[in-house]
């Protein structure tokens, strides 16, 4: 192991943000997982929000959501908090905003408004090595301003969520700890992540296309891949390799697709309108995302090895309703409500 992944893997929880900074800044760390075999899924995330050059105005946002694929009656929550009321740690991983803290192996908390409210107590555990979506290198770099990395894939979960005074069990939920930050947010993006196929459990998969705006121009879409399968973690995600593979997304669907001479993976991730919430995201320069989030998409990943030039039989990874699947976009086109 390089010293680097060794040092990034040490850090990777650990927060960005310098208080005082004038650079704009976010940073979040977010908390994910489905029931084991119903169309159910929580998110949670603890927020920090700084506008750029305007330091005094930092603050904390606290967020949760509950998703229900059986009623298409999902609860979204979210509260801003004075700074002074939160703690982001940049020299272990402790995170506080207001009453709500994460800590390694556990969290707990309470959001309310709009007349809804989630809390939570859980506890959750894993070995996984910490997944980089983007190249090493490219975490301490000015460029892509945006990073994103999972503290813990394959995390499992358990204790216990209560939406609307409706406790629920949270029985070995699988899903994931994660952490993002950066000067700006990506200017237009579909992410998606699978903790757990249906006919692959023990398989994790970290996918993005973005595009990136400097005036009037966009770069072409990159797709970084990274896929943990059968004891193998499958990286495609160096900066050439991004801007080769192919990824082209709508409302509601994603296609990608990453080749090398050694392994093609190909996949769709899909989810009707109805399965998904909007939010709305603050951006350090100036004005505002909107977030289409769902966690309980669909997932068809097509995986073929490729020995001495030729092409191994394809394997299938599928998933009903087990993949995390967002976009990030200023159009306002999209017709899903804002509820957050």
């Amino acid at each position: 192991m390089s010293n680097a992944l060794s040092l990034m893997r040490q850090h990777a929880n650990h927060a960005r943000y310098r208080p005082g900074q004038q650079a704009g800044h976010y940073e979040s760390f977010f908390l994910r997982a489905n029931h084991p075999n119903r169309p159910l899924a929580f998110w949670i995330r603890y927020t920090l929000f700084s506008p750029n050059r305007r330091p005094e105005n930092v603050l904390g946002e606290l967020w949760a959501i509950f998703f229900d694929g059986e009623t298409q009656q999902h609860v979204a929550v979210k509260q801003e908090f004075p700074i002074v009321q939160c703690v982001f740690n940049t020299s272990k991983f402790f995170v506080q905003v207001s009453d709500a803290c994460l800590e390694p192996g556990k969290l707990n908390g309470a959001v309310a408004s709009r007349n809804h409210r989630i809390a939570w107590e859980l506890a959750f555990s894993g070995d996984a090595e910490p997944l980089f979506l983007l190249p090493l290198d490219f975490y301490d770099a000015a460029f892509p301003k945006a990073k994103s990395l999972v503290g813990l894939p394959m995390a499992v979960f358990n204790g216990s969520i209560s939406v609307d005074g409706n406790e629920i069990a949270i029985a070995n939920w699988v899903g994931s700890q994660n952490h993002n930050w950066g000067a700006q947010h990506t200017d237009l993006y579909a992410w998606g992540q699978v903790a757990g196929f249906d006919n692959h459990p023990d398989s994790f998969l970290e996918v993005a296309t973005a595009r990136l705006k400097s005036g009037p121009l966009w770069t072409p879409p990159m797709t970084p891949i990274v896929l943990r399968h059968r004891g193998e973690e499958i990286a495609l995600n160096n900066l050439m390799q991004t801007l080769r593979a192919r990824g082209s997304f709508r409302y509601f669907e994603w296609d990608f697709r990453s080749e090398t001479r050694d392994v093609l993976l190909e996949g769709k991730i899909a989810a009707p309108r109805e399965a998904f919430v909007g939010l709305n995201y603050y951006n350090p320069p100036g004005g505002t995302k909107h977030c289409l989030n769902t966690k309980i998409a669909s997932c068809e990943l097509k995986v073929v090895r490729k020995r001495n030039g030729k092409a191994d039989a394809p394997e299938i990874l599928t998933t009903q309703h087990r993949a995390a699947f967002e976009i990030l976009t200023e159009d306002r086109g999209h017709v899903v409500a804002i509820r957050a």
